[in-house]
C-alpha cells in the first residue's frame, strides 16, 4: 500500500534540529564519564556548536531583514533580493522523478527499511535553471549550491521502501537572495586577442581559402605583407562580432554569491523567513548561554 502526505520542509530546520540532537548526545556522553572533567568538556563542545549555529542563523536573519527587495527590471548587479512568480523558460519542462510532477526544482531521497531503521539507497537533485517574473522583468535562477526552503514535501511508502521528494512548483511565489549578474550583452567579458588567434588559426587550417582570399600576387604563398592584411581582416571581423554581442540583450541570472554570503531560495514570504531565522538564533543563543553557565559552575571551587 502506498500512502502520501504533504508537510512543511525546512532544510535549515533539519540542520538546527540535528545540532540540538548532537548537543544532547554530547551531554549524555558527559554523564557517562562520571567526572567533572567530562562535564566540562561536554559544556565546552555544546557552547562551541551553539555559537556556530547562533552565528549562522543570526547572519541569515540580518541578511534577509536588511536587504531590500529589488524590482527585476531595475535590479543592480551584485547581491540583491527578488520576489516573483516561478516560471519555466519557454520550451523547457522539468518533471520530478518520484511523483512525475511538473516543477521548477526537485530533490529526492530513497531509503530501505532494515529492522527498525532506514538505510540510504539513492538521492538526487535537479540542476536546471528556472525563471522568476515579478511583473517588471524576468530573471533566471541557478539553483546549484543554494539553500532551498520549500513547503512541498511528499513521502510515499511501498513495501520496505520509503521515497521522499521536495519540489518548487511553477506559478508559486519564489523568494531569492543571491548574486545578480548579466551574462552577455553590454557586460559580456570578451577577449579580443584570444578570439583573433582562434580565427586566424581556423583560416590557416583551410589553406586554399586563405590563399584565395589573401594571396594577391598568386605565388602560392602568403607573404608578410599579405599576412598583415589577413590580420587586419581578422581584427575587423572580431570587432564586428564583439559589437553584435554587446548590442544584444544580456541574460539576467541569480546565482551563488562569492565570499560565502547566503544564497537562499524559498517559497516563503520575507516576513516568515525573518521570523524563522530570528527564532533559531535565539534558541542557539540560549543554549550557548546555558552551556557557559554550566561550565562556570563546574569551574568554581569544589
Amino acid at each position: 500500500m502506498v500512502h502520501t502526505r504533504w508537510a512543511t520542509e525546512w532544510r535549515h530546520d533539519y540542520a538546527n534540529l540535528a545540532l540540538g540532537g548532537g548537543n544532547l548526545l554530547i551531554l549524555l556522553l558527559g554523564l557517562q564519564m562520571h567526572s567533572r572533567l567530562g562535564w566540562q568538556i561536554s559544556f565546552v563542545l555544546v557552547g562551541l556548536t551553539s555559537f556556530w549555529a547562533w552565528y549562522a542563523n543570526l547572519r541569515r536573519y540580518r541578511t534577509v531583514a536588511d536587504t531590500p527587495t529589488s524590482r527585476i527590471a531595475s535590479a543592480p548587479q551584485g547581491y540583491i533580493e527578488i520576489v516573483g512568480r516561478g516560471k519555466q523558460p519557454p520550451g523547457e519542462t522539468l518533471v520530478s522523478p518520484i511523483n512525475n510532477l511538473p516543477c521548477l526544482w526537485y530533490r529526492y531521497r530513497i531509503e530501505r527499511r532494515n529492522g527498525d531503521r532506514w538505510e540510504y539507497i539513492d538521492s538526487g537533485i535537479s540542476h536546471d535553471t528556472f525563471g522568476i517574473n515579478d511583473g517588471s522583468g524576468h530573471v533566471l535562477v541557478d539553483p546549484d549550491d543554494a539553500e532551498i526552503i520549500t513547503s512541498h514535501k511528499q513521502v510515499s511508502s511501498a513495501g520496505d521502501y520509503r521515497r521522499t521528494e521536495w519540489t518548487l512548483i511553477e506559478g508559486e511565489t519564489i523568494y531569492v537572495i543571491g548574486e545578480h549578474v548579466t551574462l552577455g550583452g553590454p557586460n559580456a567579458i570578451l577577449d579580443k586577442k584570444s578570439d583573433m588567434s582562434t580565427l586566424l588559426a581556423e583560416w590557416k587550417q583551410d589553406k586554399p581559402a586563405l590563399l584565395a582570399r589573401f594571396d594577391a600576387d598568386r605565388d602560392g604563398e602568403v607573404s608578410l605583407e599579405e599576412w598583415e592584411r589577413a590580420r587586419q581582416a581578422a581584427t575587423d571581423e572580431v570587432d564586428r562580432a564583439h559589437l553584435d554581442i554587446r548590442l544584444r540583450d544580456g541574460i539576467h541570472m541569480m546565482r551563488k554569491p562569492a565570499h560565502g554570503r547566503p544564497y537562499l531560495i524559498a517559497n516563503r514570504k520575507v516576513t516568515t523567513l525573518v521570523h524563522h531565522f530570528r527564532l533559531w538564533s535565539w534558541v542557539h543563543l540560549l543554549l550557548m548561554l546555558a552551556s557557559l553557565l554550566g561550565l562556570s559552575l563546574l569551574v568554581g571551587p569544589g
